[in-house]
């Protein structure tokens, strides 16, 4: 029998931000990856439309991503640049696309060649906003621009948000009060430009009591952006 030890892992490159933005009129976005590690890092990135299992090779997006694969020295950090190729895109809302970066590891040192030793390779997925000149509003508006209903769900309660606006809004958390109770959803969820989406709703409250909705957003660096709203009822939640 053999008795394998495994020790702590974590990854070593470090995304400088939770979201990447690039403007029309700019045309491109950098973002920054910083290896804190004590090794050399091999990461590779790349752009994809939603789908997280599509191979890198057979995404077709109007980006390119520069280095697509770097080498980063304990310490250091690489910039990525990100450019848009040109094809049409909606002028009159939002794309989103998703930046992923693989950190692979590097191989075992002639020291470690016979340890038992587990090796992972970690891989980072955060999105990015094509954003277009003229769209109505700013993006830091839109969230409390957002809709809100109480409606029945297959367990309970859940809050349907509709998004009037041009952008996308992202929740990290989503909480009803009744003054007394209170029932939350704690996954989140991003609501596409002109799109609902429902959040499930983990409590107890009486829906028949003045009732507000407690909400975080994400802004454009990563940041919360706390705000209230009054959901009006649907028939069936009464």
């Amino acid at each position: 029998m053999t008795l394998v030890l495994l020790s702590h892992s974590h990854a070593s490159v470090v995304i400088a931000g939770t979201r990447v933005i690039v403007h029309a009129g700019d045309g491109e976005a950098t973002i920054k990856l910083s290896n804190e590690g004590k090794s050399p890092a091999l990461t590779q990135a790349w752009l994809d439309t939603g789908d997280a299992s599509a191979q890198p090779a057979g995404i077709d997006v109007p980006f390119t991503v520069t280095p697509p694969i770097a080498r980063i020295e304990p310490g250091k950090a690489q910039t990525l640049r990100i450019h848009y190729t040109g094809e049409p895109l909606p002028a009159d809302k939002e794309s989103v696309f998703w930046l992923s970066v693989l950190e692979v590891p590097p191989k075992p040192g002639a020291d470690e060649i016979d340890a038992n030793k587990l090796q992972l390779a970690f891989r980072s997925r955060i999105k990015l906003f094509f954003r277009p000149a003229g769209l109505q509003g700013e993006a830091t508006e839109a969230p409390a621009r957002v809709a809100w209903r109480l409606v029945k769900a297959d367990r309970g309660l859940a809050l349907e948000a509709s998004n009037p606006t041009d952008y996308h809004v992202s929740f990290s958390s989503v909480e009803l009060l009744d003054g007394t109770h209170s029932a939350s959803n704690e996954a989140g969820g991003m609501v596409a430009p002109g799109k609902s989406m429902r959040f499930p709703l983990a409590g107890n409250v009486d829906p028949g009591k003045a009732i507000t909705v407690r909400y975080q957003a994400i802004n454009d660096y990563g940041g919360p952006i706390d705000g209230e709203a009054h959901p009006n009822r649907s028939a069936a939640a009464r």
